[in-house]
């Protein structure tokens, strides 16, 4: 991950996806924002360059994903930035952030899915806002999801009832990574759903690298004017705290 997620396509999309909906949150100035399961730090190191305004922080469970995410924050930032803990009793103060981001974590088997959703909860401001990213369709679960410990897959309809029934209000959602969702389909037929397949991240043959990256780039513009389909590989969650 720490290797890949400055360059391989998914990445990429990906966080090019949650920075435009962090865009259109329009947070102010001194802001603060947590990226909750930072992984590596790729989001955060973004982030910091696009928003230096920000307050941004880093919740990671793993010690050494969380030491590589300190290694590409801004110098002077990174140790009281980013903590090591768990997204199930996170240790932040009621109130403390105005957005919480949070990308194929509650998922995770290690994750209990109504404690980690009370915290987030807990630690937003009134008014605040939760953005989730999440993997698609149980049924869709293959050698990747044994290998990185996935536990659980939603549909919109699904995550949008966990969220609502955990508090949340003004509960949107909807699907991406819908262009390439055939591709992916027949990957998952193929390929299995045993433990030896390993990870679907991994280098990618750079032209095929190139492609799903410009397909990705497409998708999120026919986004950007509303044009959306109701299937994909991901589901994108926005709520609010009331």
């Amino acid at each position: 991950m720490a290797m890949l997620e400055a360059t391989m396509w998914w990445y990429r999309a990906l966080h090019a996806r949650l920075l435009d909906r962090i865009a259109r949150l329009g947070l102010p100035a001194g802001a603060r924002l947590l990226d909750a399961g930072c992984g590596t730090g790729g989001l955060l190191a973004r982030l910091a360059v696009l928003r230096p305004d920000l307050d941004l922080q880093g919740l990671e469970y793993d010690a050494e994903a969380a030491a590589l995410a300190r290694g590409k924050l801004p110098p002077g930032r990174a140790p009281d930035k980013l903590q090591v803990g768990s997204v199930n009793a996170m240790p932040y103060g009621d109130g403390q952030f105005n957005a919480i981001v949070s990308a194929d974590v509650l998922c995770h088997a290690a994750v209990d899915e109504p404690a980690a959703l009370a915290e987030f909860l807990r630690c937003l401001t009134p008014g605040g806002t939760l953005l989730l990213n999440l993997p698609a369709y149980q049924w869709m679960a293959s050698a990747h999801d044994v290998h990185v410990h996935n536990k659980r897959r939603y549909t919109m309809g699904q995550a949008r009832r966990r969220l609502a029934e955990a508090g949340f209000v003004a509960v949107s959602g909807g699907y991406w990574n819908s262009l390439l969702f055939p591709l992916m389909l027949l990957h998952r037929l193929t390929a299995g759903t045993g433990s030896g397949e390993g990870s679907d991240v991994k280098p990618f043959p750079a032209w095929q690298d190139r492609l799903f990256h410009a397909v990705m780039v497409i998708e999120r513009r026919l986004a950007g004017i509303g044009l959306q389909l109701p299937f994909g590989g991901s589901v994108w969650i926005e709520a609010k705290k009331p």
